[in-house]
């Protein structure tokens, strides 16, 4: 498929990427991963012993280059790698706010370009990926990134004006609610259920809520009053403000 892919940047992306490919037993056979911090590169290997500590220009080489630093460094990134990707590779950011002709600009008018939103549920292949491919990808190299992509869960192919609000949705979704369940799954641990009885339970009831709430046709109005006891009524308002606060302040800075 490709015979070999570059990690610039060894942190939790590649982490999330590489776990969830390992967990399909679907690793590809040459990983490169170049960092400007050694540590992050024998942390990932310590997990991954497959992964090549390798120079940016290496990684620049390979078929399949992934962009995996945060926004504020992929400027300098693009800098670093143009003029030293091959004709024939394919460059993936994995950053928001940075568009394919700004980043065709950077690369000195490199157009194999592909843009990827994972998300962290894809370490255990349950993730909610979107893709944009720039109008210089050939098809047939479309569907093998899709088929590449495939161990991570989910990868729908969005127009890329949608990737930055699929980052605040569905990318950061996680770190809404996260650490509510794990805080949840703590108390019920000290109202004395084992550790497999609190996640069968939490498990089971998460994914019946989700299915509820969008797998339904109930409206939303009577699903979330099928339950008459509210403990957390009096904080809800609050909840949403807050929701609606940070979620709209991060999406006009990725936007903006």
């Amino acid at each position: 498929m490709f015979n070999s892919i570059g990690f610039i940047g060894a942190g939790r992306v590649a982490r999330i990427m590489l776990g969830g490919w390992q967990r399909a037993n679907a690793l590809p056979v040459n990983i490169l991963a170049y960092d400007i911090n050694p540590e992050a590169i024998k942390t990932l290997q310590n997990d991954f012993p497959k992964v090549t500590a390798a120079t940016l220009a290496g990684c620049a080489a390979c078929d399949l280059v992934f962009g995996a630093v945060h926004p504020p460094a992929l400027p300098q990134v693009l800098d670093a790698l143009a003029g030293k990707l091959r004709p024939h590779s394919v460059f993936c950011s994995l950053a928001p706010m940075m568009r394919f002709e700004e980043i065709q600009n950077k690369l000195l008018g490199f157009s194999r370009i592909v843009r990827l939103n994972p998300n962290s549920p894809g370490i255990v292949g349950k993730g909610y990926n979107p893709i944009s491919f720039s109008s210089g990808l050939p098809n047939s190299i479309q569907d093998k990134l899709l088929r590449l992509f495939e161990p991570l869960g989910k990868t729908p192919e969005v127009d890329e004006l949608q990737m930055e609000t699929y980052a605040v949705v569905s990318a950061m979704g996680p770190t809404y609610f996260g650490f509510q369940f794990a805080e949840v799954m703590k108390i019920a641990k000290s109202f004395g259920l084992t550790h497999d009885e609190a996640c069968e339970a939490l498990r089971s009831m998460l994914r019946g809520t989700v299915d509820m709430l969008f797998g339904s046709n109930l409206p939303t109005e009577m699903v979330l009053d099928l339950v008459p006891v509210k403990p957390m009524a009096e904080d809800e308002t609050e909840i949403r403000r807050m929701l609606q606060t940070r979620m709209g302040a991060t999406h006009a800075r990725l936007t903006g």
